[in-house]
Formats: C-alpha cells, sequence, structure tokens
C-alpha cells in the first residue's frame, strides 16, 4: 500500500513538473532537479531493495533514515539555490530601480529644458524663493 502511494505521489510531481514546465511558469534548470528526485522516488517505488542496498553500502540501519537523511540535504540544497536566486534578483531589480530613476530624472530634466526653449523670451524668467533667475541665466545652463 505504501510503495503504490509513493509511486502515485512521485508520478504525479513528475507530471506536475512537466506541466509546469510545459506552461512556462518552471523554468528548465528548477524542472531537471524535480524531475531527477521523482525518477529517482519512482525507481525505489519500483525496486525498494535498492535503498535497502544503499543503507547497508553507507552504513545506515534503517534505509528509511537513509531517505530523511538524503531528503534533508536536498532540501537544504534546495533552499541555498532558492537563497542565492533571491539574492541575485534583489541585486537586479535594486540596480535597475536606480537607473529608472536616473532616466526619470533625465526625461524631466529633457522636458523642462523643452518646455523653457518654446516660451518667448520674455517669460523665460524663473521665480526662484530665494533670488528670480534672468532669461540669460537659463539660456546660460541649458
Amino acid at each position: 500500500m505504501s510503495v503504490a502511494f509513493s509511486l502515485v505521489v512521485a508520478v504525479g510531481m513528475v507530471l506536475a513538473v512537466l506541466v509546469m514546465l510545459r506552461s512556462g511558469t518552471l523554468r528548465e534548470k528548477y524542472a531537471i532537479l524535480w524531475i531527477v528526485v521523482g525518477g529517482l522516488t519512482i525507481i525505489l517505488g519500483i525496486f525498494p531493495g535498492l535503498l535497502d542496498w544503499a543503507a547497508s553500502l553507507v552504513g545506515i540501519k534503517v534505509p528509511a533514515n537513509l531517505l530523511f537523511a538524503l531528503s534533508i540535504v536536498l532540501l537544504v540544497g534546495v533552499g541555498l539555490h532558492v537563497s542565492r536566486e533571491l539574492t541575485v534578483l534583489e541585486e537586479e531589480t535594486r540596480t535597475l530601480a536606480e537607473e529608472v530613476a536616473i532616466l526619470r530624472q533625465s526625461v524631466d530634466s529633457l522636458r523642462r529644458s523643452a518646455a523653457i526653449e518654446d516660451m518667448p523670451a520674455a517669460d523665460r524668467t524663473v521665480v526662484h524663493p530665494a533670488r528670480q533667475i534672468t532669461p540669460e541665466e537659463v539660456d546660460r545652463d541649458h
């Protein structure tokens, strides 16, 4: 009963990964890991003696402990990989936000310059809280 259940779960996991891969919701580099894990689970479900053999090979008396240890190692590895990917994405997002802010400021500056150039020379006087800027100063700055 438990072998059949594990086989159904493993086949379901592989099918879910393939559907997600086909629909584009999961990238290939992540799908490979899950397909390998699903494939190994299917193989262990079909040939349960392999787990006993592998456990005796590494000196573990209870084969389920080997499975738990491998699962923990796999999950720690996946967690580290996801953390690394998240760090890279955060850095890219921060860089892009800074570039957008710089470009937005440049566009605003160009729009203000174009608006000032379109104005008649008499209206180019800009009122500043501290002092009044003359049209010659505006032309000199742009």
